[in-house]
């Protein structure tokens, strides 16, 4: 949590909840993208892009703007704010951040995950939905950097995203004036387990691959029962998520970052031969990143 349990107990507002979210979130975008600079030998002035992927709170400047002197980014730095994801934003800033490398070969795209879910905690009206997100969700940020080039533990080989029709009930934010309140009006997991292999099977073929030519699938964890559903979908057999299940265990699910938090412990144990990336969010989306191994 962002802050200490007793900051959430008292009555909070929308000026109270985004002043710490802008506090929290940079700080937070400082230190995820230091450390992934660090990694790759650069600094803040060699970032050409950076995308930002955040849906927990709303900051303008948005938070790459407000983190500019602090890590020393350039003045003619692209930026691209992203809100909206969810859950699938580290997937799908993921794959935005590749097409902004693959279209300026050379340059330097920095891609930060940040949330701050604990502050969608509320004591007003605790809802069933509010018990359940509140146990599950945590606060966290991630980082990579991407260029077009041979470097790199991973090469993205491919991207692909499915949005299901009529699916805008099944998770979300309502905007209340005490803050942002969590939407869950659909069961995710028998979903994830009904609707995700054709998904699947359909973002895959468009790359001339099907499900069994893919080594190691990279799941967001959006919970144990999601976990157990994509592997059910997916025919991965049970305990084959072993990453997804310690970053929840450790993390909770952090929405955006999450997933980036599970390619990271794959690729300390060593990346597969191919790899898929893959996160469900808001919209319904399923979004997929190909990842091949250095």
């Amino acid at each position: 949590m962002i802050r200490p349990i007793e900051w959430y107990l008292q009555p909070r507002g929308w000026p109270d909840r985004m002043a710490v979210y802008v506090e929290g979130a940079v700080d937070l975008f400082v230190a995820a993208a230091e450390g992934a600079l660090a990694e790759a030998g650069l600094r803040g002035c060699d970032v050409d892009a950076i995308v930002t992927v955040s849906s927990t709170g709303i900051a303008t400047p948005s938070l790459e703007a407000l983190a500019m002197g602090r890590l020393g980014f350039r003045c003619d730095a692209v930026r691209v704010p992203v809100f909206g994801l969810g859950c699938a934003g580290g997937a799908t800033g993921l794959a935005l951040a590749a097409r902004l490398a693959r279209a300026e070969p050379g340059a330097v795209v920095l891609l930060v995950c940040v949330e701050l879910c604990s502050l969608a905690f509320r004591m007003d009206e605790p809802s069933k939905a509010d018990i359940v997100a509140t146990a599950l969700f945590g606060d966290g940020a991630a980082a990579c950097i991407l260029r077009a080039g041979e470097t790199g533990f991973a090469q993205v080989a491919g991207v692909g995203e499915h949005t299901w029709p009529d699916t805008l009930d099944i998770m979300g934010w309502r905007i209340d004036p005490e803050g942002l309140g969590v939407i869950f009006a659909r069961s995710i997991p028998p979903f994830a387990r009904k609707k995700l292999r054709p998904a699947m099977d359909r973002m895959l073929a468009a790359q001339g691959l099907g499900v069994p030519d893919i080594d190691r699938f990279v799941c967001h964890p959006g919970g144990m029962k999601v976990i157990e559903a994509l592997e059910g979908a997916l025919d991965l057999g049970q305990g084959a998520l072993d990453h997804e299940r310690s970053v929840l265990a450790d993390h909770g699910n952090m929405s955006a970052p999450t997933v980036l938090f599970v390619l990271d412990r794959a690729r300390r144990e060593g990346m597969a031969p191919r790899s898929v990336l893959t996160a469900l969010g808001p919209g319904f989306t399923a979004s997929t990143v190909t990842l091949l191994a250095a």
